[in-house]
């Protein structure tokens, strides 16, 4: 008997098509990342690259061909270069080349020229770099294995090499940082001339070193503090001649990240590898988080599925908005309207948003002011359940 498939939300039907691959393999557990990683040895390379070849096998994707494929982790960067190249032949061969943009994440400490070479070759247009800080002490506070000097040989490479794009990742508000240093740590990045710079509010998740650190009172969250930072990136980042497009990410003309921007479009990907997320044939979910059990689901002709939602329209317009508005361009409210059969013109929380001077209106689309996006995550709570 045939397996039933989820009837696809009518907005999925044409857009664009992305592919996530979690990489879990870590050298070291960071004292902020609650992401699932593993440490690496040669059995669980192989068994992990099996994988993926089974996954990919489990995945029908009619015809549709890739947009964008984005790869992160855990590092990437940990598997060996003709792993590389036999993990992205398994992708493309089943579900072709990118069309777009293919990222790949890197931490300074993995990046060596055979590796980039061969990513190269593969067909990587993208390279982002998790530097986290310039800042020696900063970096010892996040529990990063890597050093200012691995930091500036690392990019100095990934330039040689030639890639078409490159990015860079910075934290603020790590604990004892300073304003001043957090302006440094900017101003340090920009010098390095990255074509995209990625900031992130330290976050504390669960089962972090730095979430006990939080727990026992050794470290505290200060809203105040995390606004002033927010503000002093958008200056740095401006007088630097980066252009913000969302609230976390800077670029310059032309190298906005594709596949992310697809994704807060609410358009499709799919997600190969443990924990990794899809929103795909009608339904988002995510593989289980753990790779043995990732192993045995496939060895039984299963993808472990968890999390699993049946998407709707309703729901896929409610987080077109909740992410979108987090964009500086907004959302277009007529496009969406036509896009989900919804009136969008009459909406009392956007006419709210506007009167309190967080949002604007520019012809058809809404967007965050500035006083708006300090405060994106209490309007994306707001909009929550609103079309469902």
């Amino acid at each position: 008997m045939s397996k039933s498939k989820p009837k696809q939300a009518s907005s999925e039907q044409e857009t664009p098509l992305g592919l996530y691959l979690h990489v879990p393999f870590c050298s070291t557990s960071c004292d902020f990342c609650g992401f699932y990683q593993i440490q690496s040895d040669r059995k669980g390379i192989l068994s992990y690259i099996d994988g993926v070849k089974r996954e990919l096998e489990l995945v029908d994707a009619g015809n549709r061909k890739l947009d964008t494929m984005f790869w992160g982790g855990g590092t990437p960067g940990l598997l060996p270069a003709a792993d590389m190249l036999k993990v992205g032949a398994a992708i493309t061969d089943e579900l072709g080349m990118p069309s777009q943009e293919w990222t790949v994440e890197m931490a300074p400490s993995s990046v060596k020229r055979d590796k980039l070479e061969a990513l190269k070759e593969a067909g990587v247009t993208r390279i982002s770099m998790g530097i986290q800080s310039l800042n020696e002490r900063l970096l010892d506070a996040l529990g990063r294995q890597h050093s200012l000097k691995q930091i500036h040989k690392a990019y100095d490479l990934i330039r040689e090499v030639g890639f078409h794009s490159v990015n860079v990742d910075l934290i603020f508000a790590i604990p004892t940082q300073t304003e001043e240093e957090w302006r440094a740590d900017v101003r340090g990045a920009l010098a390095l001339e990255p074509d995209h710079l990625s900031t992130y509010c330290l976050t504390f998740e669960e089962d972090t070193a730095l979430f006990i650190k939080l727990q026992q009172g050794k470290v505290s969250i200060d809203p105040d503090r995390e606004a002033r930072f927010y503000t002093a990136m958008w200056e740095e980042a401006q007088r630097g001649g980066f252009e913000q497009y969302e609230i976390s990410n800077y670029a310059r003309p032309g190298h906005a990240c594709l596949h992310n921007v697809n994704t807060w479009k609410m358009a499709q990907w799919i997600g190969v590898g443990p924990s990794a997320s899809s929103q795909w044939a009608g339904t988002r979910h995510t593989n289980t988080p753990d790779l043995k059990d990732w192993l045995a689901g496939l060895e039984r002709g299963e993808r472990g599925l968890v999390d699993r939602v049946v998407l709707n329209d309703g729901l896929l317009l409610e987080d077109s908005l909740i992410f979108g508005l987090r964009m500086n361009e907004g959302v277009d409210l007529a496009q969406l309207g036509q896009r989900f059969g919804r009136d969008l013109t009459q909406i009392a929380l956007f006419d709210q948003l506007v009167e309190e001077g967080q949002a604007e209106r520019v012809g058809p689309s809404l967007r965050l002011t500035p006083k708006g996006r300090m405060v994106a995550d209490a309007v994306g709570e707001a909009l929550l359940g609103s079309f469902g």
